[in-house]
């Protein structure tokens, strides 16, 4: 039986823990040894570029009839080993050492980065590398964790419950996201409306959005688009409902209110966009309030039915016109 569970335990943290690394092939094709390409060979590495995450392998096949290497740093370029007698700068993070034609060389990138390679025997061979984050595909915290939407945290006096989710749900540079969240009373569960609270994003350690709020009927939301890649923190600070005073010491929810103590946070991570690398310049609006609406509803129905209430008693009030009586005669 202990057995068993032990068994079942590890099956559990092994499916939960999986990566699923993928590996790619780069051919060395023949014809490779000569600069001038005057061989069937296109390029000297095929594909001369390749773009990966982190975790991934490469492989490395010699399909060419002299040995070669896949040394990373910068090569001297195509006719630079010529003119400047130089063979190229290893900086020492991979080196396949020599390998023979037939062979092969495997490497796995646990790093993200852009990697140029050269072969040490052949300088004006060039190939790249790009090795990119891992984005995962479901919502997760700064860890990794997967999360579900809403989330739910507790001020520390746990007197206000605060949702909150995102969308789209994995966060990428140069794109839109809103925050959408709401505050609860977990005594009743039901929304607590007009609470004041301050929204900031920390990233890298580093605050990078501060707002002040005012929710109306228990959400409130924000958007914001991220220029870098990162890990964050998304803070609600200072919760506090809409009649609390300038001085400490406002009875709210039957005890002393502490402007301070009521913040909760959240954290998760923003990747690099592979499809946009830039946006245009997004103004980061407030949330529309429902009391712009509630103006918007006075101006609109109950003046001009204030109008009509007026025009009906000034009607009513108005002196008949006098009528001539029957037989008398005008002057």
């Amino acid at each position: 039986m202990n057995f068993l569970i032990i068994f079942s335990i590890l099956v559990i943290l092994t499916s939960t823990s999986t990566v699923y690394a993928e590996e790619y092939i780069i051919d060395i094709p023949f014809g490779a040894y000569n600069p001038e390409l005057n061989t069937p060979a296109e390029v000297w590495y095929d594909p001369p570029q390749i773009f990966i995450t982190v975790s991934d392998t490469i492989t490395w096949y010699n399909d060419d009839r002299e040995s070669h290497t896949v040394t990373s740093g910068d090569g001297p370029g195509r006719f630079g080993w010529m003119d400047n007698k130089e063979f190229g700068k290893p900086d020492g993070i991979f080196d396949s050492g020599r390998f023979l034609p037939g062979e092969s060389w495997s490497y796995e990138f646990e790093e993200s980065g852009t990697f140029s390679y050269f072969c040490i025997i052949h300088p004006w061979m060039e190939g790249i590398v790009i090795v990119e984050k891992e984005i995962l595909d479901f919502p997760h915290d700064a860890t990794g964790k997967k999360l579900e939407f809403p989330l739910l945290q507790y001020t520390p006096d746990r007197n206000i419950e605060v949702n909150l989710s995102w969308d789209p749900p994995v966060i990428k540079t140069h794109e839109k996201i809103q925050f959408v969240y709401q505050f609860y009373d977990p005594q009743t569960n039901s929304n607590l409306a007009k609470m004041k609270y301050d929204f900031l994003i920390f990233q890298n350690g580093k605050e990078i959005f501060r707002d002040e709020g005012l929710n109306q009927i228990g959400g409130d939301y924000r958007n914001f688009v991220f220029s870098d890649s990162g890990s964050i923190i998304v803070r609600i600070d200072g919760i506090r409902t809409s009649s609390i005073l300038a001085e400490e010491g406002v009875t709210v929810f039957g005890e002393i209110e502490n402007k301070q103590q009521r913040t909760v946070e959240f954290t998760t991570a923003v990747y690099d966009n592979p499809e946009k690398t830039s946006h245009e310049t997004y103004h980061i609006k407030p949330a529309q309030r429902l009391t712009t609406y509630y103006e918007l509803m006075i101006f609109i129905i109950l003046i001009p039915a204030a109008l009509f209430i007026v025009a009906l008693l000034w009607l009513k009030r108005k002196p008949d016109t006098p009528q001539s009586k029957p037989g008398a005669v005008k002057i």
